[in-house]
């Protein structure tokens, strides 16, 4: 028979859970992948926000995995999370990203999250998980210099005269489609693994050969059909058809966004919720809903923050913003590293938005350095809080 008490407690931690979901969809995956669409007029502020929640709840069912398993059992060693202690971190993140929702600056999620997950279970006596961190600060340094920079590149390139956007905008399109064949879903997989439509490609085909030839050619073609697409729509209207690639990269980075950060939320419960054998995907869906109607009830202030008040971008920065976001992004669940999409996007909209070399829009260096403050100083907070909540809390019971 179960603990009453136990059972009030798991309660309350999912109910924590799905508080952080909301503030994760509300704040940062509700705001971050449309908003340089929303900058660039190629969307609406409240129609990105409708949109953003659709595929940040397919993202999450079926890319969640990962992220979710390192957030819940792979931030420390020698222990396990209690129910107590995942409510207090899940409640202790939410709570500072809501105050950057409401402040009007973006919280990195991810640091929020993974400090008071760390906190928590210091506070119980868990030790260290050294080889995680290195991973996890590795990409997170790496993040804004690679991301701005990549943006940057690009932005810089579409902008040149001598190339024509007929010609540079299909060739990214045709990168992304190559990125899109190798990432991986959970539904091609078998036997719990993800896989991606070049690796299921191989499986299939099974050659034989000593090399494998199947899923680079299922690459190519994934790169072909989207450079053709997009090549065909901007035939008419150069304008039109990078608003709709622009539309195309935003859900992408939007889907990519469920994957990564429904891990955030529900990752500390998975050690809560194991003693009643709740399958994961039944948790992932109750997740990619939290996100789904935060990004439907709290996007738009965000969204609107970070498409004007960061840098203000027309379509061809916008797309150079969202194709590093989308290829990090990835990087990240594929690893299951926790990462913020605020801190993956403000960097590529920074980036993007520095190429403007004259007449376009500048880059507010003043937000910049208040949001990373605001980050590292989430992130200690949020480790802080934890270990002492969780210390209050286990001498008073």
């Amino acid at each position: 028979m179960v603990d009453p008490a136990l059972l009030a407690v798991t309660a309350i931690a999912a109910i924590a859970s799905l508080f952080m979901a909301w503030s994760i969809g509300a704040g940062s995956s509700g705001s971050t992948p449309f908003a340089p669409a929303v900058g660039a007029n190629a969307v609406s502020v409240m129609r990105a926000g409708f949109l953003v929640g659709i595929f940040c709840f397919a993202g999450a069912v079926l890319q969640g995995q990962n992220v979710s398993e390192t957030m819940g059992r792979g931030l420390i060693g020698g222990v396990t999370l209690s129910p107590s202690a995942a409510a207090i971190a899940l409640l202790t993140a939410a709570g500072l990203v809501m105050i950057g929702v409401f402040t009007g600056y973006p919280i990195a999620t991810a640091f929020t999250s993974t400090g008071a997950v760390i906190g928590a279970g210091l506070a119980l006596g868990g030790t260290p998980v050294w080889g995680q961190y290195q991973q996890i600060a590795a990409l997170w340094t790496l993040t804004p210099f690679v991301g701005g920079g990549v943006a940057y590149v690009t932005a810089v390139t579409i902008r040149r005269e001598d190339v024509p956007d007929r010609l540079s905008v299909p060739v990214l399109a045709g990168v992304v489609g190559a990125l899109l064949a190798n990432i991986e879903f959970a539904l091609l997989g078998s036997d719990g693994e993800d896989a991606s439509v070049a690796q299921s490609a191989s499986a299939w085909a099974d050659l034989g050969l000593g090399v494998d030839p199947v899923g680079p050619a299922a690459t190519l073609l994934f790169a072909g059909i989207a450079a053709s697409i997009v090549r065909r729509d901007m035939r008419g209207d150069v304008e039109r058809g990078e608003r709709h690639f622009l539309l195309a990269l935003g859900a992408l980075v939007a889907f990519s966004a469920g994957g990564s950060q429904v891990g955030l939320a529900i990752g500390p419960l998975l050690p809560v919720l194991d003693p009643y054998s709740i399958p994961l995907f039944a948790v992932l869906l109750g997740g990619g809903i939290g996100l789904l109607v935060g990004a439907w009830t709290g996007a738009p202030r965000m969204i609107k923050a970070i498409a004007q008040d960061y840098s203000s971008l027309g379509p061809r920065r916008s797309i150079a913003a969202l194709i590093p976001s989308f290829a990090i992004a990835q990087t990240a669940i594929l690893f299951g590293i926790p990462v913020s999409f605020n801190q993956i996007i403000v960097s590529a909209v920074v980036g993007a938005g520095a190429a403007a070399s004259a007449g376009g829009a500048g880059v507010s260096r003043s937000k910049i350095f208040y949001t990373v403050v605001a980050w590292t100083g989430s992130l200690a907070l949020a480790l802080a809080l934890g270990y002492g909540l969780v210390t209050g809390v286990s001498l008073a019971f």
